[in-house]
């Protein structure tokens, strides 16, 4: 079909934007996800200063917050959140940030609340599939949690938690980085929360995680994707209509060729158009404008 022409361009250079984000250094899209930890309880910022010096990416989430000397203060982390919790949220923050990968420490407070703890590694699994579905292309690091060593009966559910992650976080855009081995309770603050210097370590456990998968750096390139369009936050889908972003096979594409602005020109030098924002708005080909409804992202 004529939509099915060569990627010349890197993908993901059309940004999607919302209100509630206002930072955007046009970098790699990483979104930070998970709760206190992640938001950085007892050191504002958290793993994310020490992460962001080392690599200035674009961080995306609807939370902000963080130092001056962390350049990008936007996240996904939510205090006292579970993993049940971040799931019933991820649809709406995936489809607005649109990240090229993630970050994900969570089943912390699963645990603390000993809510339904058996089942915790399988709720972090679901959300892990329900991220991919989201966005295919997206790099998903996934961590093995940080210790409470001051109590022990706490502990051993972090222990078993953490032993149960290989056998979740599986597949070739899944990597499991452990958080837990190497962390005493010198790196805690209140024998919960990294401290400063905790925060640090995870930075490095984060940061050598990133390193070992290039394609986390970068924007996706070659690849199979799915297209989202920006003012409607749907995705193009095989049937050219716009429906809600599920990863679908139906929404999956094998070539596209994206301009540097965002928009997608067909063979015969036309755009790819929106005609609305709604599910089932139709997508056709028209005169190239630069409107948002010929602006696309790969996710």
């Amino acid at each position: 079909m004529w939509w099915r022409i060569a990627l010349v361009v890197a993908l993901g250079l059309a940004v999607l934007t919302s209100p509630s984000r206002t930072e955007s250094n046009g970098g790699v899209r990483v979104m930070p996800l998970g709760d206190s930890i992640t938001h950085g309880f007892g050191t504002p910022g958290g793993y994310r200063v020490s992460l962001w010096q080392r690599h200035p990416v674009d961080f995306v989430g609807s939370a902000s917050n963080g130092p001056v000397g962390l350049g990008d203060h936007d996240h996904e982390g939510h205090s006292g959140f579970r993993i049940d919790q971040l799931d019933a949220g991820i649809v709406s923050w995936v489809r607005r940030a649109n990240p090229r990968t993630v970050l994900l420490h969570a089943g912390t407070n699963d645990l603390n609340q000993q809510h339904d703890v058996a089942g915790a590694p399988a709720r972090l699994g679901a959300l892990i599939g329900k991220i991919h579905a989201l966005a295919p292309l997206a790099e998903v690091f996934v961590a093995q949690i940080t210790p409470v060593p001051d109590d022990p009966a706490f502990e051993a559910r972090v222990q078993a938690f953490n032993a149960a992650l290989p056998a979740i976080v599986r597949g070739p855009r899944a990597h499991l980085v452990d958080m837990h081995t190497g962390f005493t309770a010198a790196d805690l603050d209140d024998g919960l929360h990294p401290n400063a210097a905790g925060y640090a370590k995870m930075a490095d456990r984060w940061a050598a995680a990133l390193e070992s998968v290039p394609g986390s750096l970068s924007p996706a390139t070659g690849m199979p994707a799915v297209l989202s369009n920006p003012l409607s936050l749907r995705c193009l889908d095989s049937t050219m209509v716009l429906r809600d972003c599920s990863g679908a096979p139906s929404q999956i594409r094998d070539r596209f060729s994206l301009s540097p602005d965002g928009s997608l020109v067909t063979a015969d030098g036309r755009c790819l158009e929106a005609s609305g924002i709604a599910d089932g708005s139709v997508v056709r080909p028209a005169e190239c404008r630069g409107t948002p409804n010929q602006k696309w992202s790969a996710r």
